[in-house]
């Protein structure tokens, strides 16, 4: 990818149901002039209310496969059964000439995977559901998801949880504001200065 040893890189990573997509929409609010989203590819069929591009970059599976053999993703994983996410090269490149710093949303084994890639530009934070029990209630609040793909979810979430200890920090969501303060923190101490040097 080129010199590109002084960016760094944001990695959000959490279970599903964790409250880390809404953690992410306040820090991107809050913090505009620093981070910004890298919007991840995706297979899997878009949803009422998401925009293409925006939430995500939806494309086939073939066009899929065709970047990996390509080298275009920085990180891809398949996250469930025929279901493939991935981050790609120009996303990231993308946010980096803007003079930002990309925040990644992507699943543990991705994000393990960028932190080896990347070593030291990369801070890895897994957002922690105070239980596997509230995460269950969470996901069944949502109404989107069938009992089916709960249980897959839920299985999912166990086997996560395990490697939470992999991460560079670990914030536990049990009130969001306080979990979205102590993430916000965490990312201004490992970006410091990043974008307020334009000052004279």
């Amino acid at each position: 990818m080129g010199d590109t040893s002084d960016n760094k890189i944001i990695i959000l990573t959490a279970p599903s149901g964790a409250g880390k997509t809404t953690i992410k929409t306040r820090l991107l609010s809050d913090m505009a002039q620093r981070l910004s989203f890298s919007v991840s590819a995706t297979t899997r069929k878009i949803r009422t209310g998401e925009e293409d591009g925006v939430d995500y970059i939806f494309i086939s599976a073939d066009d899929f496969n065709a970047r990996i053999d390509s080298n275009q993703f920085v990180e891809w994983q398949m996250v469930y059964p025929g279901m493939y996410y991935g981050t790609t090269v120009d996303e990231v490149k993308r946010i980096w000439h803007e003079g930002k710093t990309p925040l990644l949303d992507i699943d543990v084994k991705g994000a393990l995977n960028v932190k080896k890639m990347f070593g030291e530009q990369v801070m890895t934070i897994f957002i922690e559901p105070p239980s596997i029990d509230v995460l269950k209630e969470r996901l069944m609040r949502r109404g989107t998801e069938s009992d089916e793909n709960i249980n897959t979810r839920i299985s999912k979430a166990t086997e996560e949880m395990e490697y939470r200890n992999s991460f560079d920090s670990v914030v536990l969501n049990d009130d969001l504001d306080r979990a979205t303060a102590e993430t916000r923190n965490i990312i201004e101490k490992f970006i410091g200065d990043l974008g307020k040097e334009v000052k004279s």
